[in-house]
């Protein structure tokens, strides 16, 4: 099967990723990981890196590379989600009221991460929100 050929200028690409808002996250990442898929961006996250370019790298070696690296750099938004739900998980599932903040600061505290949650659209329901805060507060 014969590849399409690709711009040169990633500007001259017509592409309707509409506009992102806070109500269109979840259409607005399907079509940019769709375009960049049809780029072949996702190449870095799909193979591992190549050999490190060396003196005696032949330019097959050198192009492979830069391929990769250049997909490797543009890709690196997907990396950084997961890292941030990572984080977030580890310090939501950690928190506990101290003697220092009041519960309604606790509680708007948990209720801030449930929230940077929703935007990387790791859904937590509002009842098993209630019921954890709960569980966070001492007897």
């Amino acid at each position: 099967m014969a590849r399409a050929s690709r711009p040169e200028n990633l500007s001259a690409i017509r592409c309707d990723i509409p506009e992102l808002k806070r109500d269109n996250y979840k259409a607005w990442k399907e079509r940019v990981l769709l375009h960049l898929g049809w780029l072949d961006i996702d190449y870095a996250i799909r193979k591992d890196e190549p050999p490190a370019i060396t003196a005696t790298s032949s330019s097959a070696d050198i192009a492979l590379y830069e391929r990769w690296e250049r997909s490797n750099r543009l890709s690196v938004f997907i990396t950084s989600e997961k890292a941030l739900a990572s984080t977030l998980i580890m310090e939501f599932s950690s928190l506990r009221l101290t003697n220092v903040k009041g519960v309604r600061e606790h509680i708007m505290q948990m209720r801030d991460i449930a929230a940077q949650f929703k935007k990387l659209e790791v859904e937590m329901s509002e009842t098993f929100l209630v019921h954890y805060i709960l569980n966070t507060l001492p007897q």
